[in-house]
């Protein structure tokens, strides 16, 4: 028994136990009641008076207490049974009062009781309601031939008892009674007993078998309280005690405990006693009462002939009425059989057609239906399977299941059939099981069955799911995988992560996540197409997925960014894992930077590696974070490199946040300033230009450079709206400058991709010059660089539209980009500007040297100017000026200026040029400091 159903049957016995007190209390009173009775009755009750009284009286009240308890109960209930109960109060009130009348001739006028009498009438009137009432107890039958096997039933079994009744005793009644000249009326009274008493006994005997399993206890308690009070009378009606009947006598207590009976029957039995015996009736079969109610009527006839035996061997004339009945009864007998026949050879043939529709179901289905005895032997095997499993019907009956099933399954399966067949049946009716099954091929197929209940043993509907499997692997396969490559995709490479951080190691620090990325592969993508583009990866996954070991994972995330899980060997020594584990990710890198054959040629990219170990209590989002940072590390220190997660690479990444973050509201709040750093013309010293550069001074009192800030805004919505804001600012200051007298251009130095943004169209540039009347050719805009992702044709489109605006182009960092020289046949220019990095080893590399003074050349062949960036030391303008460069900008004349001391240069209109005797550099604020090494702006003056 399951759990549950012990929990159950444990709750009910519990309530039993509570409730048998309560229930149990009025049956020992109403045994004692009757009990005392008994032993009054039995020894006379002490006086005769008293006797007459009891047995009168005393029978009256039972009658009336069961008249008013089945009246009061009928009031209460409200089912079909309601009138049964009703009329088995008007029957019990009949005997009362028929006892009552009997007590008022006995005790009350002390005198015989006739007969015929009142009394009499009472008393016959106690049968038929009685017997009706037994009919509403009864099962009704369905049909009309149930109507009339009920009633040919019930005149079989009154036929009999008739017959026999006649033949003893009723006969010999009748006889007396003419031969003594007895009158009509007391003749037929003498009669209506006995005949009552057997038409109530033949329903009795005939519902017995039909009675409705609704309040089973109360209808068995009033059937066998009519029962005990039909075989008082019959008692009674004997010519043996009629004759020396008394009232009080020992026969009145059997009347008076049927009326108790009576009376306790709708109330005494508990709803969970009803309850419990309607389960029983469930749950359990009734074959002999079956078999009883089938022997009814041959019993029946059995005790006819016995009547009729009786008067031949006692030598006695049969007589007319045994003849009479007898016939009838052998009649009904005979009718009652050809029904029986007529329905059997029905029901025969209606069972032949549902097993010939069954069978052309189960032959005709998809399904293998197979039965299996308790012993696991295969008694049935539908012809489906030959279909399903490739193996004929006949060649698997007489096998055990186990024998097909896969032994990987075998144990669970055998598990789950203990634990269906343990479960109560209405609980759990059926159960479904999933495993293999061995075909005829030797395969092994994915099978679904539906498990019954049959005999002991088991049905099983199965039918083939190996094609719904696959499917289910396959979509499990592609949710987790990535198309292109077929390597785990970010949520599976995530769940190992966490499974390798939660399962047994979840202490191991060896634990590391590797994230890739292959540098130059957008340019390839870019250069080659999509289709090739695919291809590379395919075969980067190819090698990834070679290169790790087998415990570990390797996905890609999207994109061209894979990740490698390492996981840990449970080792202790820290410094020894993370030496094998970079040598693991220098491997992959050199790896994946090897040439990739495409078509018919070759495509070289690079990796940067970020490496990452777990910590205790480290998420996998917290631990994939880390390794995406160290990656992105590594791309910026170079490409083509591993780096290990450090701690202050996220210090710097909260910084970064924290400073793009205030960058958003700088503009708007003002904390952006326009400098300006003079070009001057190496030759003369006069001022020919000025550069505009920006700094943001924050509300902290920090001052960073562009170097900074826009290191963080990148190529964010930020950079755009600050590039509008340095194109207005340094057009509306150079026109103030042109009124005020200072005829002096403004470079303004914008990125590649700036320019060719949709959001700065070509009317922008020609509309800031209009608004401010800034004359043509006062501004310069200086390309910042050559983005490989920028389209050459569109960015000259764009520079020559700018051109026709009297906007002068200068090339920025030339000599640093490898497009240089491809922009430079391109693009539209006017101005060449060296790079920072040529200009300041040109005094100390002589490799430099010769490479500076080939570019000026060029520039010079080219009739553009040129102008040298980053001019901070005398030395370095000697240099230039004799490789005929015409331009620098740089500490060794000004650093950037505000306006204020830019107007007062401009006023003076030249700085003192290196080389004559007297010359010194002349910057606002003070002396020129020396400066070495690599600069990325030139620092702000103090203001």
């Amino acid at each position: 028994m399951s759990a549950p159903a012990s929990a159950r049957a444990a709750f009910l016995a519990r309530r039993h136990v509570v409730g048998r007190a309560p229930a149990f209390l009025p049956r020992l009173l109403i045994g004692l009641v009757c009990a005392g009775y008994g032993v009054g009755a039995a020894v006379g009750w002490g006086s005769a008076r008293l006797a007459l009284f009891m047995g009168d009286f005393g029978l009256s009240a039972a009658a009336l207490v069961a008249a008013v308890s089945c009246f009061l109960f009928a009031r209460s209930a409200d089912n079909r049974f309601r009138p049964a109960w009703l009329l088995f109060s008007l029957s019990s009130l009949m005997a009362a009062a028929g006892n009552a009348v009997w007590g008022w001739y006995e005790c009350v006028r002390e005198v015989e009781v006739p007969s015929p009498s009142l009394a009499d009438l009472f008393f016959l009137c106690f049968a038929p309601p009685a017997i009706v009432g037994l009919l509403v107890l009864a099962k009704r039958p369905v049909t009309r031939a149930g109507w009339v096997c009920l009633v040919l039933d019930s005149w079989l079994i009154g036929g009999s008892l008739l017959t026999l009744s006649w033949s003893l005793a009723l006969a010999h009644t009748a006889h007396l009674a003419d031969v003594e000249g007895v009158s009509v009326a007391r003749a037929a009274l003498s009669l209506a007993y006995p005949l009552l008493d057997i038409v109530l006994v033949s329903m009795v005997l005939a519902l017995h078998f039909r009675r409705s399993s609704v309040n089973r206890a109360a209808v068995n308690t009033a059937i066998a309280a009519l029962a005990l009070t039909v075989l008082c009378d019959a008692l009674f009606t004997s010519p043996l005690l009629r004759q020396t009947y008394r009232s009080g006598q020992l026969l009145d207590a059997g009347w008076f405990a049927g009326s108790l009976l009576l009376a306790y029957a709708p109330w005494g039995v508990s709803r969970d006693e009803d309850d419990a015996d309607r389960l029983a009736s469930r749950t359990t079969s009734r074959p002999i009462s079956g078999s009883l109610a089938a022997l009814t009527p041959y019993l029946a006839a059995a005790v006819c002939t016995l009547g009729i035996l009786y008067n031949v061997i006692e030598g006695r004339r049969v007589d007319r009425v045994v003849v009479f009945t007898g016939c009838t009864v052998v009649l009904a007998l005979v009718v009652r059989q050809g029904i029986m026949l007529v329905d059997n050879i029905a029901l025969t043939q209606e069972l032949a057609q549902k097993e010939n529709h069954f069978r052309s179901l189960v032959q005709g289905s998809s399904d293998v239906i197979m039965i299996a005895a308790p012993t696991g032997i295969l008694r049935y095997v539908s012809p489906a399977a030959a279909g399903v499993y490739g193996r004929e019907a006949d060649d698997l009956v007489g096998a055990e299941l186990s024998s097909i099933i896969h032994p990987d399954d075998l144990g669970r399966v055998v598990h789950e059939v203990r634990k269906f067949l343990a479960a109560p049946p209405g609980e759990e009716p059926t159960t479904r099981i999933e495993c293999r099954f061995r075909s005829g091929t030797g395969e092994w197929l994915n099978v679904e069955s539906t498990v019954n209940r049959h005999q002991g043993g088991l049905i099983l509907n199965s039918r083939d799911v190996t094609e719904r499997v696959r499917l289910q692997a396959q979509l499990q396969h592609n949710a987790e995988h990535d198309p292109l490559t077929d390597l785990p995709n970010r949520a599976l490479f995530t769940d190992r992560v966490r499974r390798a951080l939660g399962g047994r190691r979840a202490g191991d620090a060896g634990t590391a996540v590797l994230f890739i990325d292959l540098d130059g592969f957008k340019a390839a993508n870019d250069r080659f197409g999509h289709q090739a583009g695919d291809e590379l990866l395919i075969q980067a996954a190819r090698r990834l997925q070679e290169s790790v070991r087998a415990g570990d994972t390797a996905a890609r995330l999207g994109g061209d960014e894979f990740a490698a899980l390492i996981v840990g060997d449970g080792g202790h020594d820290q410094s020894a894992r993370e030496y094998q584990v970079h040598e693991i990710a220098d491997r992959l890198r050199l790896t994946l930077s090897q040439p990739y054959r495409i078509g018919a040629g070759e495509v070289r990219v690079t990796a940067s590696i970020g490496v990452a170990f777990a910590e205790p209590g480290i998420t996998p989002n917290d631990l994939m974070r880390n390794a995406d940072l160290a990656m992105y590390r590594a791309k910026a220190g170079g490409k083509d490199r591993v780096e290990l997660y450090a701690p202050q690479m996220q210090a710097e990444v909260v910084r970064r946040s924290e400073l793009a973050a205030r960058l958003r509201t700088a503009l708007r709040d003002g904390e952006f300033a326009l400098l300006h750093q003079p070009v001057v013309h190496l030759a003369s010293g006069t001022v020919a230009a000025v550069a505009a550069q920006a700094r943001w001074r924050s509300a902290q009192g920090i001052l960073f450079t562009p170097a900074e800030f826009l290191r963080v805004a990148e190529d964010s919505d930020r950079t755009a709206e600050l590039g509008r804001w340095l194109l207005e600012e340094a057009v509306e200051q150079a026109a103030d400058r042109s009124r005020a007298g200072h005829q002096v251009s403004v470079a303004v130095r914008l990125s590649a991709r700036r320019l060719i943004d949709k959001g700065m169209p070509f009317g922008s540039v020609e509309a800031l010059l209009t608004r401010y009347g800034l004359p043509s050719g006062a501004l310069m805009i200086e390309v910042a660089d050559s983005d490989p992702r920028v389209s050459f044709d569109e960015l000259e489109q764009r520079l020559v539209a700018l051109r026709r605006l009297g906007v002068r182009i200068a090339l920025d960092g030339f000599g640093s980009g490898y497009a240089a020289i491809n922009a430079l046949r391109r693009l539209p220019i006017d101005v060449l500007k060296l790079d920072r990095g040529l200009v300041e080893g040109v005094v100390e590399s002589a490799r430099l040297h010769k490479i500076t003074s080939g570019l000026l050349r060029i520039a010079c062949d080219l009739g553009l100017q040129s102008v040298a960036d980053g001019v901070d030391v005398p030395e370095q303008v000697l240099a230039l000026r004799a490789m005929g460069c015409t331009h620098g900008q740089g500490m060794a004349f000004s650093g950037p200026l505000d306006e204020y001391r830019l107007r007062r240069a401009l006023v003076r209109g030249e700085f003192p040029v290196p080389g004559s005797p007297a010359v010194q550099p002349v910057l606002a604020g003070g002396s020129i400091p020396l400066l070495t090494g690599s600069h990325a702006e030139t620092p702000v003056p103090p203001t």
